[in-house]
């Protein structure tokens, strides 16, 4: 295992590119399924994606992953099962479902696993393809779905606007028969990445980035070739960084449309941030933040992907700052870690009070998932002396080389072997 291992109290100076999204790689990864080829770019080298990769591999699909591109290509036998020892890592593993039953009409997917952060059933994904005609049964720890013939456009309301809900039936709608209406779906940039993936191959698909998405099945699709849009949540880490380090840096390939909620926080909270061109933003701190308050919602409003972030800023913020998370409803562990640095914070259900403190102190502290270990380490660059985080193979799930983009712009921050067996 390894940690970082953090000296904290220098500024943030110089340029910084943004990868592409994991999330909106993953599931256009899995749409190949439904095609004979894919080419994918701007795919940011993490665990997730590799594991995506080694999951097709596994289904017998030729794969590669290189310099930031996937190619797949499909051979005359595939194995329609995703097994339990890869899907239990990523829970985007269940986004191959849709895919599967659309394509080959019968798939065998393992319950998924992934990080701690909350209870997120699946029940959404699998009554909506059962109302497609899907026959779904739960045996052992695995999905076991099939269809007679092909899935059959409906229409299909959720109950609350779940992402991978959104994202399954979308896929397996695009070669479904006749037309599927999808309400109360998901807005998130990443589905309207997907959809946009899905169209240049051929497929029919109409309100994206709605709360109503139409599909209307076609035969066949074509090959996807397709450049993913940046990380908007990496865009809003070092958003996050520069407010705690402090600094002037220059952020490229910054995802402007999607960042409507968190820009406005941020600002809110002091921080300055400037559009230099399209894509590149200019931020800047000059003075200590003031405490602001955020409700995690989904999309447009504030990420619940970012309220660990901006947590983690608010504790050196001049005032009392009140964070309350709506999406998951065990999604404060890093709070009791920034705890172990100095910060004042108290929990009370789904609410976090944050007392702004004048300075953070470095401690061991310990990831308990992907946006809680992004809020640790920005954290340890403005803690006095040093910050050690552990478990830090959760922050590989999401931010390609973050302590190496970080070590561009001045931060004191190295890679070494843990010494817990953790």
């Amino acid at each position: 295992m390894e940690k970082f291992v953090i000296k904290g109290g220098k500024p943030l100076k110089g340029k910084v590119k943004i990868s592409g999204s994991k999330n909106a790689s993953l599931p256009i990864i899995f749409a190949s399924i439904l095609t004979d080829s894919l080419r994918l770019s701007n795919v940011p080298d993490l665990r997730d994606v590799v594991t995506a990769c080694n999951l097709l591999k596994e289904m017998e699909f030729d794969v590669s992953f290189d310099k930031g591109i996937v190619k797949v290509k499909r051979n005359e036998k595939i194995k329609t099962e995703a097994p339990y020892e890869l899907v239990r890592t990523m829970r985007a593993s269940i986004l191959c479902l849709g895919p599967l039953l659309a394509k080959f009409g019968r798939a065998r997917v393992s319950m998924p696993g992934g990080c701690a952060i909350g209870v997120r059933p699946v029940n959404l994904h699998l009554k909506a393809l059962s109302k497609m005609g899907a026959d779904i049964r739960i045996d052992h720890g695995y999905i076991d779905a099939e269809v007679d013939g092909k899935l059959k456009g409906t229409e299909i309301t959720f109950d609350f606007p779940t992402v991978g809900g959104t994202e399954n039936v979308l896929m397996a709608a695009v070669l479904a028969k006749g037309k599927t209406v999808i309400r109360n779906a998901a807005k998130e940039p990443e589905i309207v990445d997907l959809a946009r993936a899905l169209k240049s191959a051929g497929a029919r698909i109409e309100g994206e980035g709605t709360d109503v998405i139409e599909v209307e099945g076609v035969d066949d699709l074509g090959e996807i070739d397709y450049r993913v849009m940046a990380d908007r949540i990496e865009a809003g880490t070092f958003l996050a960084a520069v407010a705690l380090a402090g600094g002037k840096v220059e952020v490229e390939d910054f995802p402007f449309e999607y960042l409507g909620a968190v820009i406005e926080k941020f600002e809110e909270a002091g921080l300055k941030i400037e559009r230099k061109n399209q894509n590149t933003a200019v931020v800047e701190k000059t003075n200590r933040l003031k405490a602001t308050n955020i409700v995690t919602q989904p999309y447009p409003g504030f990420p619940t992907d970012m309220q660990a972030q901006f947590m983690a800023a608010m504790c050196l913020a001049e005032g009392t700052s009140v964070i309350t998370e709506t999406i998951f409803e065990n999604r404060f562990m890093h709070a009791l870690e920034l705890q172990r640095l100095g910060a004042d914070l108290v929990i009370d259900g789904n609410t976090v009070v944050v007392n702004g403190v004048e300075k953070l102190i470095g401690a061991k502290v310990t990831a308990t998932d992907l946006r809680a270990s992004a809020s640790l380490v920005i954290a340890g660059l403005a803690a006095e002396n040093t910050t050690e985080v552990y478990r830090i193979y959760h922050l590989d799930r999401g931010y390609e080389r973050l302590e190496k983009k970080l070590q561009s712009l001045g931060a004191d921050i190295k890679r070494e072997k843990s010494e817990l067996p953790y």
